[in-house]
């Protein structure tokens, strides 16, 4: 099933919109579940290929004889990053613990579940809010107290427990709100709840060492709140890290995403920094593209940019930094969205290049000088061009003043449209198969080593695995030096899928609001049984992240020993025909339909001469390897006859999650 962003944002609209409407249904529905001993909040979640859906978490009693009402926390923006048939990362929502008991063994009426839903108030405040039908008529935001959001358009359509409570109490709560925003933008992800910015000179010996520990391939992962701090303490950072001071002093930035909670990114940066030029590069459109200005006009610092959507279903989903300094300049590609959820309790990637100098002024005006062997000047240059905006032609005329001969990685880049001639071997996995014919691996030493995929979203891949996914797209992924794509033989044996299973979701970190992170739909799962014989689990615990989602999404070769790797790359892409795009007319074309970004390694480039990158507890070869540090454990673990895929989709009722819930999703 095809899903895209403009028609996610029409979901969540429409859903908003008709809230009042189906209210009486909403409680008739609430009434039943709370007699059968379960309470509901709602959250939005993405549809199985990336759109938005109204879904709602139900949370199982722990007692017979009562039953808890469960609040979700807030979600920000839109789902990460979506389309017809990508990763697009929606709405989390954490659950808290019950803090109400009620009985469950009669059926409430509709006045007391009115109640239960709203936070706890005096009979002369329930009164007030009576004798008030204005107030009355708009819902209450599930959020309640927790809620941060005050643009105009939130604040119209729901009612919030500040309006009900004294002034003297509203402005503590204020207070304490406000407070409580600056310590999520300073919290730490790791268990030990030291904060990543608790110090400014924590903060710069933190960053510095770790950039310094990740060298050179510089491939990171973001902290995670709740797992042991060892974890967080090497090759991991949380993005207060990458836009701290001790980057260097920051001019101005450009942040590239799907998914914008501009008040908290706000937060991430320094106070110093914190009125530096902005700029945000976005895919919303009409509503959704208000109300993301009418959240910037806050920040006079802040400028929009629209990426053009000119495909059908198509998402701007890629995730990238531009971060220019007073000596310099970095570029930051990672699989987050711009949204306090995605770098809480989420696995995703991050790289994070050397700092660029600038060139001498003798060489600046060319746009050659100062490219690396693996074109990544020009290439990035090239990825911005193709956005065809003027507000990117500064930066632009940034990336051409720097000097960029030390990135030693490849840019993989998709962009919307249908793209013939040289054109079709720039983007999408057609940029993935002329990279690994010019610079990949000899095909006699990989011709066993099956294609690794990682991805937190799936899309429509036809029905029948031949259409799609083990032909154009295998044989991208197994292009080899010199030697032309050709169909791969027993391709069950030569692809493996790292998908999350129901119990991946199950007994995360977040539990099943994980869920609404990776989006899989029932629907598109029974077009394609097949996609099941290739699947792996996600297991992370050598980097301590196997109960931490994952929303990143990388992809690579194996060798059967697991021992090493020809190539490693970390993108936005998910796996979609939307994201790597699809060949059509006698493959004399590519369509694509949305934007992508990721960084591809090689190993020739960090070690002259170097075949593979060592990864695992033991090689097989004695040439010297640079270790790479995989987010995945190997040997990979097949699903068993028992194991299913995560489908976001349908209702899991048999087995509580980590935080004692149960999975409802409505019927769409």
């Amino acid at each position: 099933m095809d899903a895209d962003e403009a028609f996610a944002r029409q979901l969540q609209q429409q859903f908003e919109k008709e809230e009042r409407s189906l209210q009486q249904q909403e409680d008739k529905d609430l009434a039943m579940a709370l007699s059968m001993g379960h309470a509901i909040s709602d959250s939005e979640e993405e549809d199985s290929d990336g759109r938005e859906s109204p879904s709602m978490f139900r949370s199982l009693t722990k007692s017979k004889n009562t039953n808890s009402n469960a609040s979700a926390s807030q979600d920000i923006s839109d789902s990460d990053d979506t389309d017809v048939e990508e990763d697009a990362p929606p709405k989390k929502q954490k659950m808290k613990s019950p803090s109400k008991k009620t009985p469950s063994k009669k059926s409430p009426s509709k006045k007391q579940e009115k109640d239960e839903d709203m936070p706890s108030t005096s009979k002369g405040d329930t009164g007030k809010r009576k004798a008030s039908s204005s107030k009355d008529e708009k819902p209450m935001c599930q959020y309640g107290s927790e809620c941060f959001r005050r643009n105009k358009w939130h604040l119209e359509e729901f009612r919030h427990p500040e309006e009900d409570t004294p002034v003297s109490k509203k402005r503590k709560i204020e207070s304490s709100k406000k407070r409580t925003t600056e310590d999520n933008a300073r919290q730490s992800t790791s268990s030990s709840s030291s904060s990543s910015s608790s110090s400014s000179s924590s903060s710069v010996r933190s960053c510095t060492d770790v950039i310094q520990e990740a060298s050179p391939l510089c491939f990171l992962m973001t902290k995670v709140s709740g797992i042991s701090s060892q974890y967080n303490s090497t090759k991991a950072v949380h993005i207060s890290d990458i836009l701290s001071e001790c980057m260097g002093e920051l001019v101005e930035s450009v942040q590239f995403n799907y998914m914008h909670d501009i008040s908290w990114l706000v937060q991430q940066y320094p106070k110093k920094f914190r009125s530096k030029p902005l700029l945000l590069v976005h895919g919303e459109q009409r509503e959704g593209k208000m109300r993301l200005h009418e959240e910037a006009n806050a920040y006079p610092h802040i400028k929009l940019c629209q990426a053009k959507l000119e495909m059908m279903y198509g998402t701007h989903h890629s995730k990238m930094m531009l971060l220019l300094y007073t000596n310099g300049m970095r570029v930051v590609i990672h699989t987050a969205n711009l949204i306090h959820q995605d770098w809480h309790q989420k696995s995703q990637g991050v790289w994070i290049s050397p700092l660029f100098p600038k060139l001498s002024g003798s060489t600046e005006g060319s746009s050659i000088a100062g490219d690396s062997p693996s074109h990544f000047k020009s290439d990035l240059m090239e990825y911005l061009a193709a956005y065809k905006s003027k507000s990117l032609l500064d930066w632009i005329a940034h990336i051409k003043r720097h000097d960029m001969s030390n990135a030693k990685v490849h840019i993989i880049g998709s962009v919307p449209g249908r793209h013939i001639g040289e054109a079709k071997s720039k983007w999408g996995h057609m940029k993935m198969r002329r990279i690994l014919k010019e610079h990949g691996p000899v095909s006699k030493d990989v011709s066993n080593w099956p294609v690794i995929a990682q991805f937190s979203s799936v899309g429509s891949l036809g029905p029948d695995k031949s259409k799609w996914l083990c032909a154009e797209f295998l044989q991208s992924m197994t292009a080899t030096k010199g030697a032309s794509a050709s169909f791969v033989r027993d391709n069950n044996c030569m692809l493996k899928l790292i998908f999350p299973s129901r119990d991946n979701i199950r007994t995360s970190l977040e539990g099943y609001p994980a869920g609404g992170s990776v989006p899989y739909s029932i629907k598109t799962a029974m077009k394609q049984k097949y996609f099941n014989t290739f699947l792996q689990q996600w297991k992370a615990s050598k980097r301590g992240r196997s109960r931490a989602s994952p929303h990143i999404k990388t992809y690579s070769r194996l060798s059967p020993d697991s021992s090493s790797i020809p190539w490693f790359l970390v993108t936005s892409s998910n796996l979609s025909k939307a994201a790597w795009g699809a060949l059509e007319k006698n493959a004399s074309q590519l369509m694509i339909r949305s934007y992508e970004i990721g960084v591809l390694f090689l190993p020739q480039h960090f070690e002259p001469e170097s075949k593979f990158f060592a990864v695992g507890e033991q090689t097989s070869s004695s040439d010297k390897q640079l270790e790479f540090p995989l987010p995945w454990d190997v040997p990979l673990v097949p699903y068993t006859k028992e194991d299913r895929p995560w489908i976001w989709d349908i209702p899991y009722f048999d087995k509580p999650d980590s935080h004692g819930n149960v999975w409802a999703p409505p019927p769409l």
